[in-house]
């Protein structure tokens, strides 16, 4: 890959592929690929950008902030942002840096490796700011690994070496992106699972628990891989306790995985994990609790701190997983931490397609799954979470490889044999929320009220009736507003019916916003209150 980012001095818009039955596809191939711009709005002026199912992709469109913006005779919606009103400080937006996604990337020709790398990170990209990786293989690998897989009962790890997919894929990635990055790259790591030797029933999957005599071994496991990869000159900025916990438990999957009791993880982060990191160089790296799903944040986080109260010290963060957001509310993501104001909720990963049959896990072109991401992303962020990663940031056309053909969709798609790789709608839907809401931004009150004209002559004015649709209380679950670092005000609106106008109120004056059917579009003005 080149050096660095070299956008184009002018935006290239997406080159469509309609698919049959859904929405289109944006091609990049060897000689072309779309590039997207941000326009900083003047005073007074907005810049709105749209996707939709019908084919646009960061469509822009420009109006007016004025007094009295709308005197139609139909009632509408008004979106009233309060920018003295803030809630969390957003930290950012990401991927997952996985074996498979660098055996994808890297099976292109080296000017569209480029290319993918800036439709991600760069400025003419959606600007991702964060990333997750594995720490070891995973089930987004070709083959079952971990570091120090020999000599068994190494309690020193003295054989830790990372792999050649460390050297060949997620190192040269990461690498390349931070070479074109509009931001700081904040990566989160994760283990899997730790080599076979320290779990009591020496395998790879199955219900399993790490054998006491390795607790400690385990947290150097982490440690390890911390300065291995400083030696390569990548920081990090997370990690995370363990990969999905409860799949060992359970079990939950044929992929490798490591089984906890609530007790145990917290004698273990309290006891080995948090004393390690906090006495290395690495004090600074943030310790993130659960990396699984909603519904089990309690037991491993508030019921861990019942039966291990020290560990609070240690743990940062919550990582939540998306896989079943639908079974569990997303205020659970406040209550479990209304107690604990120092610490944060960010989703770790997510991605669709990862249910029914293997060979029809990517659908191209599928805009129910780019709703499927907005309507997440804008949940967690309403309910105080402070980012969002997306899993693999690239896979081949049938969602791998896999070891155990686990496979799913992604928001790029790699056809190495055409030398092309897809943006699918998903990473328009991404983008929508990752271009704009910069680290740093804080999400902002927003109220909904319906404006509707009075019938004629009903009491001899012209003034309009309104109806309340949210006390200013309760987030509007279609969109979310932010104040960003650069005293811009961002407005994110989710349009799931036909294509309607809204208004965006904002202290004394008003814009109308046009909204496509079936449609995400952002909205981007100054903010004139002096707020900042």
């Amino acid at each position: 890959m080149d050096a660095a980012s070299q956008c184009s001095s002018k935006e290239r818009p997406c080159a469509p592929r309609p698919v049959e039955g859904q929405s289109v596809l944006c091609v990049c191939n060897t000689t072309y690929c779309d590039e997207f711009k941000r326009e900083i709005p003047e005073k007074g002026q907005y810049v709105a950008y749209t996707s939709s199912k019908a084919g646009s992709r960061f469509r822009k469109s420009y109006g007016q902030f004025k007094k009295d913006s709308y005197s139609g005779k139909k009632c509408i919606d008004v979106l009233k942002v309060d920018p003295t009103k803030t809630h969390q400080k957003i930290q950012g937006f990401g991927g997952g840096i996985t074996d498979s996604a660098g055996i994808n990337l890297f099976s292109l020709p080296p000017n569209m490796q480029q290319d993918m790398i800036n439709s991600y990170f760069s400025e003419c990209g959606i600007e991702y700011n964060m990333g997750r990786v594995p720490i070891g293989g995973c089930d987004f690998s070709t083959h079952l690994y971990a570091y120090n897989e020999y000599p068994i009962d190494d309690t020193y790890l003295t054989n830790y070496s990372l792999s050649y997919e460390d050297y060949h894929y997620k190192i040269p990635i990461i690498q390349a992106i931070m070479n074109v990055s509009t931001a700081p790259l904040q990566l989160v790591g994760t283990v899997w699972s730790p080599p076979d030797w320290m779990k009591n029933n020496y395998g790879d999957s199955g219900v399993n628990r790490l054998k006491d005599e390795y607790m400690g071994t385990y947290a150097l496991y982490f440690l390890k891989f911390l300065e291995l990869y400083k030696e390569n000159n990548i920081p990090f900025w997370a990690i995370t306790t363990t990969n999905e916990p409860l799949n060992g438990v359970i079990p939950l999957g044929d992929f490798q995985h490591l089984g906890w009791t609530v007790e145990k993880m917290g004698e273990w982060i309290k006891n080995d994990l948090g004393p390690m990191l906090r006495n290395s160089s690495f004090k600074d790296v943030k310790i993130l609790a659960v990396d699984d799903q909603r519904y089990s944040i309690p037991m491993w986080f508030n019921i861990l701190l019942l039966l291990a109260p020290e560990a609070e010290e240690y743990i940062d963060g919550i990582a939540v997983h998306y896989y079943v957001d639908k079974i569990t509310p997303a205020s659970i993501l406040q209550e479990t931490v209304k107690d604990y104001p120092n610490k944060f909720v960010i989703s770790t990963e997510a991605c669709t397609g990862f249910t029914g049959p293997t060979d029809q896990r990517v659908v191209l072109g599928a805009w129910d799954r780019a709703e499927t991401y907005i309507v997440d992303i804008l949940e967690n962020l309403l309910n105080n979470g402070v980012g969002w990663i997306d899993w693999n940031i690239c896979l081949d056309m049938i969602g791998g490889p896999n070891w155990v053909q686990n496979y799913v969709d992604s928001p790029i798609l790699v056809n190495a044999e055409k030398k092309e790789f897809y943006k699918q709608p998903m990473f328009y839907a991404l983008g929508q929320v990752t271009k704009f809401v910069k680290r740093h931004s804080y999400r902002i009150e927003m109220s909904n009220v319906t404006v509707c004209p009075n019938p004629e002559g009903s009491d001899g004015t012209s003034e309009n009736v309104f109806f309340c649709n949210s006390d200013g209380n309760d987030p509007v679950y279609n969109s979310a507003a932010f104040l960003t670092p650069g005293n811009t005000i961002v407005v994110i609106i989710y349009n799931s019916g036909d294509a309607k106008s809204v208004v965006i109120s904002s202290g004394d004056k008003e814009a109308l916003v046009e909204l496509e059917a079936s449609s995400i579009t952002t909205v981007e003005f100054q903010n004139e209150d002096g707020t900042k």
